[in-house]
Formats: C-alpha cells, sequence, structure tokens
C-alpha cells in the first residue's frame, strides 16, 4: 500500500516511539550540534531531565580527555551527512560524574522542518570492563605459558592444524610465523601409525592415556614428545581433537641412564658373585687338574716299559676325561658370569634354580652347610633373564651360608646348619625360597631388608640384596623377608607366570 502524508504519524506519535525505545537517541542540530531533543532513555541514563539536557554542551556531559573532545564527535556527525552513519566510541558523563563508556551511532536525518544527526547510543561500560578483564587474563595466561615445556594444538576432524600455541611453536621447534604443517610431518616413520590410532580411538571426557613419540623438530633437533589427547565438540567453535604435548626429552634420558646404571650394577653383581664363588671352584678344580697330571706322569713311565702301549694310552685317556671336566667347570663359571647385553627368555623356574645349585652346593660344602633342594612337581613357565635370576638365588643363598657361618643360634651346631631351595606354585605366580636355620634377624629389619644398605650379616652392607629387589621388581615380581617357621630367615620372591611361546 503507498504512503501518503495521512499515513504518517504525528510527530508527537514519533516521540511516543523513540520514547519507547530502550536504547538512548539525541537528536543534534545537523548545523549547530546543539541538542534540540532526547528520549527517555537518553534523560535516564545522563540523569538530567529533556529541558536540563538542551542547553548543555559536550563539556558539560563528557569525559574531558583528548579522545573525547568535543572536534571529534562533531567530525563523526560531519561524516555522518556525507559518508552515511558513523559508529563511533564516545565517553558520556552523567550528573553522577561516574563515567559512561558508550557505542554511539551518528546518523543523518533530513526531518520537515530541520535536518539533524540523530544520535544512538548504548553503554558499554560492562563489556569494555569484561573485555579488558579477558585481555589482561589472556596477557597472564600468555605470560605464564611463555616458559611451559607443555604445548597446546586443536586439530580438525580431516586432521590439519587448527591451532597451536606459542610453547607449543616452541616445543616443535618452529620460527614465529612459520607454518606449522601436518602433524604426522614431525613423527617418525615407525610412530605414525600408532599416533593416527591414538587420535582416532580419542576419548571425549577425558584424555587418552599419554603415549611417548620420537619426533624431529623443525630445526632438525630429535627430541621425545609424551601426548595426550580427547575429542571437543563445542558448538559452532571447535570441533576435532584436542592435544597436549609436552617435552620429556630429559625424563627419557634421566630413565635411560637409569636403566643402563641398573645393567651395570647388575653386571658387577656377576662379578662380585664370580669372586665369592672362586674359592669353592678352586678347590673343585684342583682335584681333576691334579688327576691329571697324575695320569700324564704315569702314561710317561709306561711309555718307557716295553708292552705298555694300552697301559699308557688308558693313562691319557683319563687325563682326557678329567680334563675335559675341568674344562667343564671353567665354562660353567665362564658362562654364567660373561657379560652380555640382556635377553630375555621363556624359561622353568626350576630350570634357573638348577643353572646356579652347582656354585650354592659347593659353597655350603666348603661351609659345612647341608643343601637341600625341593623342587615344584609342575612347570613354573616365567619369562625373565635367567642370569639375572639366577642370580638373585645365588645372592640370597650365598647371604645364608654367610649368616649360618657368623650366627649365634644356641639351638643350632655347626653340624646341623641347613639350607633349603624351594620351589612352587602360588596362583598365578612362580615363588623361589631360600631358608636357613641360622640367626635370623630382628624383627624391625624384614621389611627393610631389601632396601640400599641393609643387610642380614655382620659387616654387610646390603648392596647385594638391594640389587635383588631390583631384579625382581623390573621382572614384575616381589621380594620379602620373614623368620622361618622354627628359627633363621626366609627370604622369597615371586614371579609372574608366563604363557606359552607361540609355536
Amino acid at each position: 500500500m503507498p504512503y501518503s502524508p495521512m499515513n504518517f504519524p504525528a510527530e508527537e506519535d514519533f516521540h511516543r516511539l523513540l520514547d519507547a525505545l530502550t536504547l538512548c537517541v539525541l537528536l543534534h542540530d545537523a548545523e549547530t550540534k546543539a541538542i534540540v531533543w532526547a528520549n527517555r532513555a537518553a534523560c535516564e541514563a545522563l540523569g538530567f531531565t529533556l529541558a536540563e539536557l538542551l542547553p548543555l554542551k559536550a563539556k558539560d556531559m563528557t569525559r574531558p580527555v583528548p579522545k573525547y573532545r568535543r572536534e571529534i564527535g562533531v567530525g563523526a556527525m560531519d561524516r555522518s551527512i556525507t559518508e552515511g552513519p558513523q559508529v563511533y566510541e564516545w565517553c558520556y558523563r552523567p550528573r553522577t560524574g561516574a563515567d559512561m563508556l558508550s557505542e554511539a551511532i551518528a546518523t543523518y536525518v533530513p526531518l520537515r522542518e530541520r535536518t539533524v544527526v540523530m544520535v544512538q547510543f548504548r553503554d558499554i561500560s560492562v563489556e569494555d570492563t569484561l573485555k579488558q578483564t579477558l585481555r589482561r587474563y589472556e596477557s597472564r595466561l600468555r605470560e605464564f605459558m611463555q616458559d611451559l615445556g607443555e604445548g597446546v594444538a586443536v586439530l580438525t576432524p580431516a586432521g590439519e592444524v587448527e591451532f597451536v600455541s606459542e610453547s607449543g611453536r616452541r616445543v616443535l621447534g618452529l620460527e614465529e610465523g612459520a607454518p606449522m604443517g601436518a602433524v604426522l610431518d614431525y613423527c617418525s616413520e615407525p610412530d605414525r601409525e600408532r599416533l593416527l590410532e591414538q587420535l582416532a580411538n580419542a576419548p571425549r571426557i577425558q584424555p587418552s592415556a599419554p603415549q611417548r613419540y620420537r619426533i624431529t623438530r623443525r630445526d632438525g633437533t630429535p627430541r621425545w614428545l609424551r601426548i595426550t589427547c580427547r575429542r571437543i565438540e563445542i558448538e559452532n567453535d571447535l570441533n576435532g581433537r584436542l592435544l597436549h604435548f609436552r617435552d620429556v626429552t630429559d625424563e627419557v634420558a634421566v630413565e635411560d641412564a637409569r636403566r643402563n646404571e641398573a645393567r651395570l650394577l647388575e653386571y658387577a653383581g656377576r662379578y662380585n658373585a664370580m669372586g665369592e664363588m672362586a674359592t669353592a671352584i678352586a678347590h673343585e678344580l684342583s682335584q681333576p687338574l691334579a688327576a691329571v697330571r697324575n695320569f700324564i706322569e704315569g702314561a710317561i713311565r709306561r711309555l718307557a716299559q716295553p708292552a705298555a702301549i694300552d697301559e699308557a694310552v688308558w693313562g691319557l685317556r683319563s687325563a682326557d676325561r678329567q680334563a675335559e671336566h675341568a674344562a667343564l667347570i671353567i665354562k660353567s663359571v665362564r658362562d654364567y658370569i660373561v657379560k652380555r647385553e640382556p635377553s630375555e627368555t621363556h624359561a622353568d623356574l626350576r630350570e634357573v634354580l638348577a643353572d646356579v645349585a652347582y656354585f650354592i652346593e659347593l659353597r655350603a660344602r666348603e661351609a659345612g652347610v647341608t643343601l637341600t633342594i625341593e623342587q615344584a612337581t609342575q612347570p613354573l613357565p616365567v619369562y625373565v633373564e635367567r642370569v639375572l635370576i639366577g642370580q638373585v638365588v645365588l645372592n640370597l643363598a650365598f647371604n645364608a651360608i654367610e649368616a649360618l657361618g657368623e650366627g649365634t643360634n644356641k639351638s643350632v651346631t655347626p653340624e646341623s646348619r641347613e639350607l633349603r631351595l624351594v620351589t612352587h606354585l602360588r596362583g598365578k605366580y612362580a615363588i623361589a625360597q631360600v631358608i636357613d636355620n641360622g640367626p635370623g634377624v630382628p624383627a624391625d629389619a624384614h621389611g627393610r631388608l631389601f632396601d640400599g644398605f641393609s643387610s642380614s650379616k655382620a659387616g654387610g652392607n646390603g648392596i647385594g640384596l638391594s640389587l635383588c629387589k631390583n631384579i625382581v621388581t623390573r621382572h614384575g615380581g616381589e621380594i620379602w623377608a620373614k623368620p622361618a617357621r622354627h628359627g633363621g630367615l626366609e627370604c622369597s620372591f615371586s614371579l609372574p607366570l608366563a604363557a606359552a611361546p607361540a609355536g
């Protein structure tokens, strides 16, 4: 329906419409910029009646700072005449004296009787305060995160990097402004499938279990990262994967150093065991070596006699057998003690004990201790480094034999010193026990016997027992000590049963 003059509301109706607005409105004369009218919302916001407001100038109702000079406001109004509506920030000062930061829009309106500039404004003090607070928090957060070794990144569902924090750029060795590229570009080839699987299975509520990856930074430096991720779905904002990654290169280096140190301790323990076995082995070797010499001397004498070839050959063959026996003794020691790269294998704990029983028997015989071995009737499959677990049995047994020799248990005579080696099955664990009837240890010492510098024997420093704990726990087992049923000490360790090897 076309408009005619009869369709337009009267001026009084326009005033009623503008008074009904919650938006503040000031009408300024387009030429003089004087206020010619204000709606109710503007009067209430500024604290003046319309009659009080009309004679006021900019200095009477504006914050007196350079950025709010009258010329700047007038310039915005003038531009609205030639360039269209102008949006600008203005700070009004109501009667109360409290500044009211506002967003103002100046619009040129040619009325029937005069031309005016309509200035609509709204209080944005709260919004500005909130923005300043957010900016302050953002600055603080950036400052706090500046020195972190942890980065944050957001990946789109397609796997593209949508955001990476400044600390993350530093972790990845990215220069300022340089593109990050694809996440997989940093991973070593063997780790890429694992990272893809971690991203694909990212949970929604909590981060995924952390995983480590060897990466190459943009500057070519190899590093280790620990990465967690979770799925994020924020409507109309973020959708994809949130990654937290931290440089753990130093942690990995420390762990490697500790593992190497543990290896060195274990190798040292083997050589220490060799020293402890030396006396008993020397005695054991003296017999076949003496026999070799006697057989050879006898063969030489018989060769000097006529028709004594057969007897000489018998003597030499006997000497050969004794030499072979001595060689086997030496080989068994060398095979057990020699330093080698760690090699875990499927084994029966009963066989591991049998590997070292010979050395324990030699040591026990020399010390006058009766040795009894009670093996489990069923297999005890474990997955271990045989030499290291054998070292545990050796250390415990030698420790017990030495304690029996130094003991003051009045109920045990030198002739009744006993040492028992026992293996058995307990649930899902294979158990080995070393039980003696010696003096034992104080009641409060059982719990700390396998800590460093705690020993059950006089003058001992406990390093051997601490080494036992290190080896057993690294194999997923436990080690403990308690009083033996009939006096003495019972040291035991458990190892988890292993599934039978495939094939």
